[in-house]
């Protein structure tokens, strides 16, 4: 199972000393990564992404899934804009799954102009250590899980659209 965690900052100077510890935590082995990223939102109310050069031990799989599931959070404007059987499928995967368009909706209420998020998807966490180690960043925290089987049946779907 894989957690996806957003948290969300009034103030991206802090988003960065955030997105920069759970790297920390990445290395001493609380947090187990599949994916990394800190978006930032300018006063014009464009996205802004920045994701490591590499997080060590992702696999081809758990990385498309992660590219996936950010770009439907972050990227995508609205899933009815997008057409075709692939995608189709996708989301109706998506909407089974912790990613739905409600935790979708609360994402998207995080970014206003000025702020940011950092966004994590992690293969394993230690929890009360993850979490004692980002409280001095503050912030609204969002959180939901992928199944092993939501996450085999989205990389089933992502592997089919190709």
């Amino acid at each position: 199972m894989s957690e996806l965690i957003v948290i969300g900052y009034e103030d991206p100077a802090v988003a960065h000393q955030a997105y920069e510890r759970v790297q920390t935590l990445q290395k001493d082995f609380v947090v187990d990564l599949s994916g990394l990223a800190v978006v930032t939102v300018d006063q014009e109310g464009k996205n802004h992404v920045e994701t490591p050069s590499k997080i060590v031990g992702v696999s081809a799989a758990s990385g498309a899934l992660w590219g996936m599931i950010f770009g439907l959070l972050f990227l995508v404007p609205a899933f009815g804009l997008l057409a075709g059987a692939a995608f189709g499928g996708l989301f109706g995967k998506l909407s089974k799954s912790g990613v739905n368009e409600e935790f979708r909706g609360q994402v998207q209420s995080l970014l206003q102009p000025g702020s940011a998020a950092v966004v994590i998807m992690a293969a394993k966490i230690t929890e009360d250590k993850f979490a004692d180690a980002m409280q001095p960043f503050g912030g609204t925290l969002l959180k939901t899980s992928l199944t092993a089987e939501d996450e085999k049946e989205l990389a089933e779907h992502l592997g089919a659209g190709q």
